[in-house]
């Protein structure tokens, strides 16, 4: 991938990046993968990168934790003593969040009291904190249904009541844990809560852009990923005697899954400026990157998939084969066109907000 126009400092922490995921071969990746086990290696030699990244895509509001949960948790954040996950979906609800059906009840001595289930939670497994998005107020009982949730910064502790997980068995992506989180009654202290009460829901939508950002960038890595293996195969792959590489069928596929990677590539680093400068430029508001921002994820995970499925049809029969690793990257480019919101909500979204055509839904 080029690296034109990117800073000195950008560049830097890329090569940092690469020099930290060169020691992690692909047979590594295979190997968790089939088996099931969580990188840990891995994670402790990328402490600080992989809670940038969660901070994004797991901590949606932190610019609002109080100061005494700032300093409590993000000292064992840093260092990788605390994983924190990130709990918002549910199975009744799916994108319509605003409908979710877990309950935080306001207790007499000021605690709260949370019964509900959420599933599709990465690496619950392996917390110990989760940011809960909850319902505080009855939904019939507020003037829009974006009110009444709050949002929290609660422990996962196992050994206390009313709390229990659930693995989920997955296609691909299998080294990371997917769960069922279900709650009874759990207990948690009134210091959990983010913010302000029933306000959870304007502190998760600042978060939702920095997440389209993150997940377009990585369909990007996975589609160059697989794009450079497809690329290898036709140069020294021969059949009747001369490289596959010289017909057009095979190079014409792969050269147009490179132009539709470098384009969706623009559009997801013009998106993570706009969100940059949305920091200290008060004109660029959340809700105009959210077009940029849609539309970059979109495009990463459409390129991505492209770039995956021709990998794997570039390779023959040995796509199917688990050792070129083409066939774990087709699975795992599934992932980022289906969440953390799926292709066809993005559409609907610009159908209505660019467009200004109906809404359908």
């Amino acid at each position: 991938m080029s690296m034109t126009g990117f800073t000195d400092n950008q560049l830097m922490v890329r090569n940092a990046v690469g020099q930290i995921c060169s020691e992690f071969p692909n047979t590594y990746w295979q190997e968790h993968d089939q088996q099931e086990k969580d990188p840990k290696e891995f994670h402790a030699a990328t402490m600080i990168m992989q809670t940038i990244a969660e901070s994004g895509a797991g901590m949606a509001g932190a610019q609002s934790i109080h100061a005494n949960q700032l300093k409590t948790a993000i000292p064992k954040i840093v260092p990788g003593e605390c994983r924190v996950c990130f709990g918002v979906t549910e199975p009744n609800a799916g994108l319509d969040t605003l409908r979710l059906e877990t309950v935080a009840k306001h207790n007499l001595d000021g605690s709260y009291s949370v019964t509900g289930q959420k599933i599709w939670i990465t690496c619950a497994q392996v917390a110990s904190k989760m940011i809960l998005l909850a319902r505080t107020n009855p939904i019939e009982q507020v003037k829009k249904p974006s009110e009444g949730l709050s949002l929290f910064c609660i422990d996962l502790d196992r050994s206390q009541p009313g709390l229990e997980m659930r693995k989920i068995k997955k296609m691909g992506g299998r080294a990371v844990d997917a769960n069922e989180v279900f709650f009874n009654k759990y207990h948690i202290p009134q210091s959990s809560i983010i913010g302000e009460k029933d306000k959870g829901f304007k502190m998760i939508l600042h978060g939702m852009n920095a997440e389209r950002c993150l997940l377009a960038g990585e369909a990007l890595g996975i589609g160059y990923a697989a794009l450079s293996r497809a690329s290898e195969h036709p140069r020294t792959h021969i059949v009747f005697r001369r490289q596959i590489g010289m017909n057009q069928a095979i190079t014409y596929p792969l050269a147009d899954a490179f132009i539709k990677l470098e384009g969706a590539k623009l559009a997801t680093y013009h998106a993570a400026r706009l969100y940059d400068q949305s920091k200290t430029d008060g004109s660029v508001r959340q809700d105009e990157i959210g077009i940029p921002a849609n539309s970059a994820k979109y495009m990463a995970a459409e390129a991505a998939f492209t770039a995956c499925k021709r990998a794997v049809l570039t390779h023959g029969g040995m796509g199917y084969a688990m050792e070129y690793d083409v066939a774990r990257w087709f699975r795992e480019c599934l992932v980022p066109r289906i969440a953390p919101v799926g292709r066809e909500m993005i559409l609907n979204y610009i159908s209505e907000k660019v467009l200004e055509l109906p809404r359908s839904y």
